[in-house]
């Protein structure tokens, strides 16, 4: 056969992802993304001309929603880096980012072309049955970083959020222990809003009618005031629920740091006083790292506290854009229990790839990594607002890229206030915890800088100041 008459070795897929017109046409998004975006820079009041329209749509949002929304927040479409228009015409300093999801700030240019390129995949979405090279590319890339320090977590199942990985892990974790029917976990605790994380969580409120699914046995977490004595007595009562319930607990449960509880954070030294009982009596341990992923020297908070040895299953979300569970060989299930339609968007796994890419690229991650540099000065900023307004912030609490603080009294209502003035002045944080309850950052790690923390801790003192007015 003449070499002219070969078939093409190449799939169709590569002539149309490298067709010079589509090339052609990310070029022209690239440059509208700059001159757009460019002109989204610092913060901004509300344009009173779109105010009868933005109105409109939050009365319709509430209609459509039976509940208003926690903020009035709609945003345009349009941000630029750690800055997002909202559709009234005002730009905020985002430093919740979607509670973490936006590690990349907002119309970052390496996201919005990946997003463009799943697009342009056959399907939108990926699954069990039906998934592209992306949906094991990722899986490939977690293992790899969790494994990096000596985990052994060599499976990895994505999934649509950060309850469903959540739920996956419970489910491995029971099948891998039947018929323990326990976990283990601790006081303010926070793995989702499904039937079987809610009944984990630690907050009665999300339980509200709900059936109990799981029995729960709660732990006293590590108190930086009496370290030693709070680990002394989590280890006792770990001790008591072993000896109470022997063979019962399918897992200890627990997030390397609280997020939702309010950014308490553990210590190796606390963390292997538990782990180590635990591995005694053979009880698989859970790390949620769905909100602490990526914020601390490591990707991963449990290699960041020195747990490798302990870590069995793990969780991620938010930031990775894809949510996924991370499990030893061991805990590989010998039924047919994890399977799900939809493991992601083809965007959110090619975004998540990126995002990935660009936390390392960018020194996020080492003991003199960006995460802790930052982290550091947003935390001695707090230091000294706590200083000037004593009576109205106390803090900060929290490690790297995770920064807390507790407004005023504790108390629910006041830091719902200071929540709002914040908003207004343009400086978008978000409560967690319970007694008390705190203001929580989760700054974009890809793209923040000094000067934007220098801008948010502003804006911050900004609203204290407000605050102080309206209490005198």
């Amino acid at each position: 056969m003449a070499a002219s008459n070969l078939p093409s070795l190449n799939l169709i897929a590569d002539a149309f992802k490298n067709d010079p017109r589509i090339a052609e046409a990310r070029r022209l998004v690239s440059e509208a993304i700059a001159d757009h975006s460019s002109n989204v820079k610092g913060v901004r009041k509300a344009n009173p001309v779109y105010q009868a329209d933005y109105e409109a749509m939050l009365e319709r949002l509430t209609a459509v929603r039976g509940v208003p929304p926690i903020w009035p927040y709609l945003a345009s479409g349009m941000g630029s880096g750690p800055f997002v228009e909202l559709a009234d015409g005002s730009v905020k300093l985002d430093f919740i980012c979607g509670i973490g999801v936006h590690g990349c700030g907002h119309l970052d240019e390496t996201m919005v072309q990946a997003g463009i390129d799943a697009a342009l995949e056959d399907t939108v979405m990926q699954g069990n049955l039906q998934q592209n090279p992306a949906s094991l590319q990722m899986g490939e890339r977690l293992v790899e970083l969790a494994c990096q320090s000596g985990a052994k977590l060599e499976h990895c199942l994505l999934s649509t959020s950060g309850a469903m990985a959540n739920e996956n892990a419970l489910k491995i974790a029971f099948h891998n222990k039947t018929p323990a029917d326990r976990i283990i976990a601790f006081d303010n605790a926070f793995a989702g809003r499904t039937l079987a994380t809610a009944a984990l969580t630690d907050k009665a409120s999300y339980r509200s009618g709900l059936p109990v699914t799981i029995n729960v046995d709660y732990l006293p977490f590590r108190d930086p005031h009496q370290p030693e004595r709070s680990q002394r007595w989590a280890v006792d009562e770990l001790h008591r629920l072993l000896n109470r319930f022997p063979g019962k607990h399918a897992a200890f449960w627990a997030e390397p740091i609280a997020g939702e509880g309010g950014y308490y954070e553990g210590t190796h030294d606390f963390f292997r006083a538990i782990c180590e009982p635990l591995r005694q009596n053979n009880i698989p341990i859970i790390f949620d790292e769905v909100q602490s992923f990526s914020r601390t020297s490591q990707p991963f908070t449990f290699q960041h506290l020195g747990l490798d040895d302990f870590a069995d299953i793990v969780t991620v979300g938010k930031i990775t854009q894809v949510c996924a569970t991370l499990y030893g060989k061991s805990f590989n299930p010998t039924g047919p229990i994890l399977s799900q339609t939809f493991t992601g968007s083809s965007a959110s796994i090619a975004t998540g790839l990126v995002m990935l890419e660009q936390l390392e690229s960018t020194g996020c991650f080492g003991p003199d990594g960006a995460n802790l540099i930052r982290g550091q000065h947003f935390q001695r900023g707090l230091q000294q607002l706590a200083q000037k307004h004593p009576k109205l912030l106390s803090g900060p609490f929290g490690t790297g890229m995770m920064v807390a603080f507790t407004p005023g009294d504790g108390s629910f209502e006041q830091a719902k206030e200071l929540m709002g003035i914040m908003y207004e002045v343009g400086l978008l944080g978000f409560v967690c915890g319970a007694n008390p309850t705190r203001i929580r950052f989760l700054p974009p790690p890809v793209i923040t800088t000094i000067e934007h923390i220098d801008l948010a801790l502003q804006l911050l003192d900004q609203s204290l100041e407000i605050l102080e007015k309206k209490m005198a």
